[in-house]
């Protein structure tokens, strides 16, 4: 006979870190493995199926009592103790009765067979042997939230000789909250395998520490596994009426920050600058970093000292009422020549249609869509048409006059300076240097929602404390392998030509 309970440090570390379920309730488990039979055929896998289950249990938190090849004595007082054990818990313990070994039915009764059973006659099994129902009857005492019994009992029958020639187990139905297991159906026999284990046990140790998995859920897999592994000549069964979910191994937590986002935020709250909290906000507008960027930005341009990195900033007053918007009916202004390469585009749906719509048009009305349909082309598998030649229909509608195409990347920014004043090419802010342009007004809040009088009317230099330096960062950001789609997809304050500016300028590096 052995009889132990299991140490802390049975489990593998790896296998130990997974039992994030155990949490407040308190797990007991009883395992029984009987091989070692004196009087009928001995069997070579239950003592190893239990060691196997408990070390599985041991690792997913329970309190494990292993027991080997018991006589009737020494079962029933393992099992009494048991009981009293989860009635020292109380409702809140979740309780697991695991036995290997023989077992045989009996009048519509099931009985678990100590190694020490010497039973000729079918009147002998109450006397000699365990019933299971009184296994159930204990656990049920203690009223566990949760109770989970599994029998791997129905291997070869030795008794029918005597007249007990039903083979596996007859089916019993689970109280309230509880929930039985056996290794085959009821009525079948299930099989020791080839190997140390039997396929049963070897599939519940492995899929009971499947992370997140539901109790049902596990079962439903093993059912699986078994079935396979006997070529469908062994079902595992079950009997339900759980009240509570219940999970072997918790879920892992993951980690809640992306990597990048938190460097983007990191990044930004450095530099202070909320050009690049606002980008921030609209790469992440739910990061758990949002409403500390928000802070960072409402504290910048108010003159109020920036909180503490990491701590959430007092609540901002109630935001006023937005500027009043343009009347419903004020449609867009559309030019005739903008929608006819939008609609050539669409209907091509070719990458460099809807390059040469955004080159004309980096601020018209379908910037946003040309910029998106950009980003799908370009991770799209490559074609058989040249995706740098606009479609003939496109072409046409360019010219005239013709948008010039935008140089190549080792020429874009030639002859940018921070004094010079900016070329045509670049719209609204044509003729102006970028040292003029910060001494100027924004014409967009830097992200959707702040305040209008903490931007409107304020000098862009005030607002972001611009030099030379940060824009020249600010360049860089836009310059990161997207080109025109990037930044058309950010509202600069200043417009989006003042960014397609600050892109070219950096790729000149920044004179």
């Amino acid at each position: 006979m052995f009889l132990r309970k299991m140490p802390g440090i049975f489990a593998a570390l790896a296998l130990l870190a997974l039992a994030t379920a155990a949490k407040a309730e308190e797990r007991i488990a009883l395992v029984v493995g009987n091989g070692d039979y004196a009087s009928v055929s001995p069997l070579p896998n239950p003592t190893a199926d239990a060691r196997l289950i408990a070390g599985a249990l041991e690792a997913a938190g329970f309190d494990v009592t292993l027991a080997l090849d018991l006589d009737q004595n020494a079962m029933k007082r393992a099992i009494a103790e048991f009981g009293r054990s989860l009635r020292a818990v109380g409702p809140d313990g979740v309780s697991l009765f695991y036995y290997a070994g023989h077992g045989v039915q009996a009048s519509g009764a099931n009985y678990l067979i100590p190694v020490d059973a010497a039973i000729t006659d079918a009147a002998d099994l109450d006397l000699a042997a365990v019933e299971a129902s009184w296994v159930i009857r204990q656990m049920a005492s203690a009223r566990s939230r949760t109770a989970i019994a599994i029998f791997d009992a129905c291997r070869d029958n030795p008794f029918a000789r005597i007249g007990l020639r039903e083979p596996g187990l007859a089916r019993m139905d689970a109280p309230a909250g509880s929930f039985i297991a056996y290794a085959t159906a009821p009525g079948d026999a299930a099989f020791d395998g080839d190997g140390a284990n039997s396929p049963f046990s070897a599939a519940l140790a492995r899929e009971a520490l499947n992370p997140g998995a539901p109790l049902e859920e596990v079962f439903r897999q093993v059912r699986v596994d078994v079935i396979n592994a006997t070529g469908g000549r062994q079902t595992p069964w079950t009997s339900s009426s759980l009240i509570d979910d219940f999970r072997f191994v918790g879920a892992p937590e993951a980690d809640p920050v992306d990597p990048a986002e938190k460097m983007l935020f990191e990044s930004a709250r450095k530099s202070g600058d909320i050009v690049e909290l606002a980008l921030f906000l609209r790469a992440y507008p739910d990061s758990a970093f949002a409403e500390e960027a928000r802070g960072l930005i409402v504290a910048s341009t108010s003159g109020v000292a920036p909180p503490a990195p990491q701590v959430a900033p007092p609540q901002p007053a109630p935001v006023p009422a937005a500027p009043a918007l343009a009347p419903a009916s004020a449609a867009p202004f559309l030019a005739p020549d903008e929608e006819t390469l939008i609609a050539v585009a669409q209907a091509s749906g070719a990458l460099a249609d809807y390059r040469a719509y955004l080159d004309a048009y980096p601020e018209g009305v379908f910037a946003a869509l040309a910029a998106a349909e950009i980003a799908a082309l370009s991770a799209a598998p490559p074609s058989n048409l040249d995706p740098e030649r606009p479609s003939a229909d496109a072409l046409a509608a360019l010219a005239p006059p013709a948008p010039a195409p935008p140089p190549p990347a080792a020429q874009q920014g030639a002859g940018l300076s921070f004094t010079t004043p900016l070329p045509s090419a670049y719209g609204d802010v044509a003729g102006r240097s970028f040292a003029e342009l910060i001494e100027g007004r924004p014409e967009h809040p830097p992200f959707e929602g702040l305040p209008a009088e903490v931007w409107q009317g304020n000098r862009c230099k005030d607002c972001h404390a611009w030099t030379q330096p940060a824009l020249c960062d600010q360049g860089a950001f836009y310059a990161k392998g997207e080109g025109d789609e990037r930044v058309a997809q950010q509202v600069h304050p200043l417009g989006t030509g003042f960014a397609r500016a600050l892109r070219d300028w950096s790729l000149a590096g920044c004179p």
